[in-house]
């Protein structure tokens, strides 16, 4: 399905503002990048896809047995089913997720000589794969600007004003509309972070939020400094 295209451009100041706030996490969150550990583009790929439902801690302890065990598309796609359930058991929806790894490493051998692409059309035809992990994997292992619209960054953009729309493909859109292209990978990293850090679902950290001054949503959590501030986390969800 070819992705919506913005129709109207965004407002000036919308843009302006967008762009201050995305300074200011930049400066917030000066280690911002991707959780999840892999040291190239098929480790990237799979990690991805099995960290659906769980969290990146988890993924990144059962990582180094599986890579282990499986190093590339080619093993990964032989491998027994038994032993990559066992390998996968402490994610969680092992047996889907073992379908997934198999039939996408299967895919990476015949169809794409056991290298991952590296353009999104080519990406989202792999099994499991959308758009987001799609975008995940150009950004962080090929170096392509993508924008990565997860729960996170999804609640953000919308508690920032920056976006009215719910649907990930349309928010990835009216955001990017908003920063240059260069930018897009880091800003998902930016909100991402924020929104396991500070900006929580059920309640924000509002009173100790860098860009308080600049959120329409302020108050949506304790404004109080103290009481905003025991809200804050040092990293991700475990």
């Amino acid at each position: 399905m070819p992705a919506p295209t913005v129709s109207a451009k965004p407002d000036t100041s919308l843009v302006r503002r967008a762009r201050k706030m995305d300074r200011i996490l930049a400066e917030t969150y000066p280690d911002a990048r991707a959780e999840l550990d892999f040291t190239n583009a098929f480790e990237c790929l799979v990690v991805t896809v099995v960290s659906a439902q769980t969290t990146d801690r988890r993924v990144n302890a059962a990582s180094p047995a599986l890579f282990a065990a499986y190093p590339t598309p080619e093993a990964m796609a032989a491998a027994p089913r038994e032993h990559m359930e066992q390998l996968l058991g402490p994610l969680g929806f092992f047996r889907a997720k073992t379908d997934s790894v198999l039939k996408l490493s299967q895919a990476l051998v015949e169809r794409f000589d056991g290298q991952v692409p590296d353009r999104l059309e080519d990406l989202v035809t792999l099994p499991g794969v959308g758009r987001k992990t799609a975008n995940v994997v150009l950004g962080n292992a090929f170096d392509k600007p993508g924008i990565t619209v997860d729960t996170h960054f999804g609640r953000l953009a919308r508690r920032f004003g920056w976006t009215e729309e719910t649907d990930p493909v349309k928010v990835e859109h009216a955001v990017g509309a908003l920063f240059p292209k260069r930018d897009w990978t880091m800003l998902s990293h930016h909100l991402i972070w924020h929104g396991r850090r500070r900006c929580h679902a059920k309640k924000p950290a509002c009173g100790a939020c860098p860009v308080a001054r600049l959120c329409p949503s302020f108050g949506a959590g304790p404004t109080d400094p103290v009481e905003a501030e025991k809200l804050v986390k040092t990293q991700g969800p475990a």
